[in-house]
C-alpha cells in the first residue's frame, strides 16, 4: 500500500502544474470572450430598469398634475408601481437566463422545474391572481376613484382606499366593507360627472296646473341663479309637468342635475323654498294620507 502511494505521488505532483495551467488558460479565455458579454448583459439590464422607472415615474407625475388634487394620486402611483415591478421582474428574469447560458449551464431542467413550480403556485393562488388582475383593470379603466360613492358586490359606500387586491368601502352608518376585487362584477358609480335629483311635489287636485308649474319654475330659476348654489347646479332645473294624478291630488315632477354629492343639500334647499312659495301663494297641499286602525279583539268577536 505504501509503495502504491509512493508511485502515485510523483504522477499527481507532475500533473498539478498542468492542471493549474489549464485553469489559467480557461480563465483567460473566459475573461477575453465571456466576461465582456456578462458585463454587457448586466449593464443592459441595469440601464433598462433605470429607463423603465424613469418613464413610469414621469408618466405618473404628469397624470397626477393633470387630475384634480388628491383625486387619483394613490391609483396612479399603484398602477405605476405595478407596471414597474412587472417590468423589472421581466428584465431580471431575461438577464439571469442570459448569464446562466454564458456560464455554460443547461437551462432545460431549470426551466422545466420553474414551469412546474409556477403551475402549482398558480393553482394554489387562483383567487389572489384574479384579485390582482381585476384590480389592475379597475385602476387602468378608472372605474371609480377614492371618495366616490359606489355599489359593488352587493354593498354600497364611499371608497376609502383601494389596491390591486381589495377595495375598502364605508357605508352611511360607518360600517367598513372590505371587498376582494375578484368579487367585483358590476360597478355602479353614483358620483361620476353629475348626479340627478328627482323631486315630486304634491298639491291638491283643484289647483290650476299652469299656476303650479309657473310657481315651481320661479322657485327653480331663483335657486339656479343664487350665487350660493349656482356652482353646484350643472344645468337648468326642469319642470316636466304633472307626473301622477289620483286620490284628490296631483304630483308634479322637478329634475335637477347637480355636482356629485351636492344633490342632498340642493334637495333640502329646494324643498324649503317650495314650501315658502306655496305658503305665500296659498297653494293647497295634497290630501293627507289615511290610516286605518283595526281593533283585533272586535274583529275576532265578529
Amino acid at each position: 500500500m505504501a509503495a502504491l502511494l509512493v508511485q502515485m505521488l510523483p504522477s499527481e505532483t507532475h500533473s498539478l502544474p498542468g492542471l493549474l495551467r489549464d485553469w489559467r488558460e480557461d480563465t483567460m479565455v473566459f475573461l477575453r470572450h465571456d466576461a465582456p458579454k456578462l458585463a454587457l448583459v448586466v449593464f443592459a439590464a441595469l440601464l433598462a430598469i433605470r429607463i423603465l422607472r424613469a418613464v413610469t415615474g414621469s408618466v405618473a407625475s404628469l397624470q397626477e398634475k393633470r387630475l384634480p388634487s388628491g383625486m387619483r394620486a394613490q391609483q396612479v402611483r399603484t398602477l405605476a408601481g405595478v407596471i414597474t415591478s412587472v417590468g423589472v421582474f421581466g428584465i431580471i428574469f431575461v438577464a439571469v437566463l442570459e448569464v446562466l447560458s454564458l456560464l455554460g449551464l443547461n437551462l432545460g431542467p431549470l426551466l422545466a422545474s420553474a414551469g412546474i413550480a409556477g403551475l402549482a403556485i398558480g393553482f394554489g393562488a387562483q383567487t389572489l391572481v384574479k384579485d390582482v388582475i381585476n384590480g389592475f383593470f379597475i385602476l387602468l379603466e378608472d372605474q371609480f376613484n377614492i371618495g366616490d360613492t359606489v355599489r359593488i358586490a352587493g354593498v354600497k359606500g364611499t371608497v376609502e382606499s383601494m389596491s390591486l387586491r381589495r377595495t375598502v368601502l364605508r357605508d352611511d352608518d360607518g360600517t367598513v366593507h372590505m371587498v376582494p376585487n375578484s368579487d367585483i362584477q358590476i360597478v355602479s358609480n353614483m358620483t361620476r360627472d353629475w348626479a340627478q335629483l328627482t323631486l315630486r311635489v304634491t298639491v291638491a287636485y283643484s289647483e290650476p296646473s299652469d299656476r303650479i308649474i309657473s310657481l315651481l319654475q320661479k322657485v327653480a330659476s331663483d335657486l339656479r341663479h343664487d350665487d350660493q348654489f349656482a356652482g353646484d347646479i350643472v344645468s337648468d332645473i326642469q319642470i316636466p309637468g304633472i307626473d301622477r294624478v289620483g286620490n284628490g291630488e296631483a304630483e308634479y315632477l322637478v329634475l335637477v342635475k347637480t355636482l356629485p354629492g351636492r344633490q342632498y343639500e340642493i334637495s333640502r334647499e329646494l324643498r324649503r323654498r317650495i314650501k315658502l312659495c306655496f305658503e305665500k301663494n296659498h297653494v293647497q297641499a295634497g290630501a293627507p294620507g289615511r290610516v286605518y286602525v283595526v281593533d283585533g279583539a272586535q274583529s275576532e268577536n265578529k
